[in-house]
């Protein structure tokens, strides 16, 4: 089959019927919206608590880092420690194609909920780690040393997390609401970054920056890790995709056919995630997670009040995408993400320049950029599952989508804190903007997914 062929197209078996594939769908959809609410309500909070936990833990890292730098490394310099921090908030990402392709393959082969209940418990672990590891001043390079290696481990968990998670929401949905549905990854997204937030302003607001350089950051990763394991006793009792069980029961399902044949069979659609990812990782690594923290460091803003500025934003954020979800199903997916990435890009530069000292321009600014980027985030789990084929959905999606959070996601703290201390703040807004207009041409060469069957 010809890479270009539409998703509609390919998920068709030859020599089937257009009307036993409709037929086949009707049921599939009728199956779904006609599972009992228990069943619904374990499918949301199971997936969701899940997925919160992987953006609590990269928001609170984010967050964080300038009050546990110096526990991990060297004090007597702390802009070195703080970039060394960062730095490691980048290493994590390196795992994330590892853990994409671990996970996915796992997912695919296995089933999505072995995926998730094993990615779960890695990241809680990795958490716990984090908020009981000793300092340097303790061990000395050991703490750095365990430091590496738990964000190592949250990243492999977490490469399999958010792919295998769309995936279990995507094959959940009804055809027709499964941009809605597919909103869920980014609602329990934001959930687990505005706890972390929320976390963080009520304990600068109680504490002293003394109290939280020395005891007060490890408060959040003990909880990230007890959360983690209340989300594996609910994973534990969810219920496999129909889409799954309905392709392994298939005569010519092949569980061993290599994954990289399927790359190389889906290559155009592996392209598009990387193209779509891009831009959108390194816009929201920008103003959801980092942007309190680099206003704190660099603009030297109240951190109570650029953590509830923070908040706000997130809120926003949270109340639209659903709607954002909805109006996809209706309109499409392709109107939804333009609208997102011109609106990125046009509003890159004017949104930074307006944060100068304030809390309330860090509010303004977040807000809007977070009110964009909500279009794409809420319709990217749906648009990345209606690119592929079931036998290949959680590893096609998993691993090109982790090589590209790798690259400029994890990187992008970092970056924009080297870049805007040495006075060369533009040349990354440069850099976003670039990324997002990359986006915006693989989105005007996409076939349109919406009503897409997943089979």
């Amino acid at each position: 089959m010809p890479d270009h062929a539409s998703p509609a197209t390919r998920s068709v078996t030859p020599g089937a019927s257009t009307t036993s594939a409709t037929s086949a769908t009707s049921a599939t959809s009728a199956t779904t919206k006609s599972a009992p609410a228990p069943s619904r309500l374990r499918t949301v909070i199971g997936t969701g608590v899940g997925n919160a936990l992987e953006w609590y833990d990269w928001n609170v890292y984010a967050i964080f880092t300038p009050f546990f730098a110096s526990q991990f490394f060297p004090s007597a310099d702390p802009t070195s420690a703080l970039l060394s921090t960062l730095a490691i908030f980048a290493v994590g990402f390196l795992m994330r194609p590892l853990g994409g392709l671990v996970f996915g393959r796992l997912s695919d082969r296995k089933g999505r909920r072995a995926a998730m209940v094993g990615s779960i418990a890695l990241a809680a672990a990795g958490s716990l780690l984090i908020g009981l590891a000793p300092t340097y001043a303790t061990i000395g390079v050991g703490a750095s040393a365990l430091l590496v290696f738990a964000r190592l481990v949250q990243g492999l968990a977490h490469g399999g997390e958010l792919p295998a998670a769309q995936t279990y929401v995507a094959e959940m949905a009804p055809r027709e609401r499964r941009g809605l549905w597919s909103s869920l990854i980014y609602i329990s997204g934001t959930c687990g970054i505005m706890v972390a937030t929320v976390l963080a302003a009520v304990l600068a607001s109680f504490l002293s920056e003394d109290q939280l350089h020395a005891w007060g950051w490890r408060v959040p990763f003990i909880i990230g890790g007890l959360l983690g394991l209340y989300a594996l006793i609910m994973r534990l009792r969810l219920e496999e995709t129909d889409a799954f069980e309905k392709q392994a029961d298939t005569p010519d399902h092949e569980p061993h056919t290599s994954v990289w044949r399927g790359f190389w069979e889906n290559r155009a659609a592996c392209m598009r995630v990387i193209g779509l990812t891009l831009g959108g990782t390194v816009v929201y690594y920008t103003w959801a997670v980092s942007a309190p923290a680099q206003a704190i460091s660099l603009k030297g803003i109240d951190a109570s009040a650029a953590l509830w500025a923070g908040v706000l934003a997130n809120l926003v954020f949270l109340v639209t995408l659903p709607l954002f979800g909805a109006l996809s199903d209706r309109v499409g997916r392709k109107p939804i993400l333009y609208g997102s990435y011109i609106g990125g890009a046009v509003l890159a530069f004017p949104l930074n320049w307006f944060i100068q000292d304030q809390a309330w321009q860090l509010a303004v600014s977040m807000t809007t950029a977070m009110l964009f980027m909500s279009a794409g985030a809420a319709i990217t789990p749906a648009v990345f599952a209606e690119m592929f084929p079931t036998r290949l959905r959680t590893t096609g999606v998993g691993f090109p989508y982790a090589i590209a959070v790798a690259a400029c996601g994890g990187s992008a703290p970092y970056l924009q804190t080297w870049l805007t201390s040495t006075g060369k703040g533009d040349l990354f807004l440069g850099y976003t903007v670039v990324l997002l207009l990359l986006a915006l041409a693989v989105v005007h060469r996409m076939p349109e997914t919406k009503n897409t069957d997943l089979t």
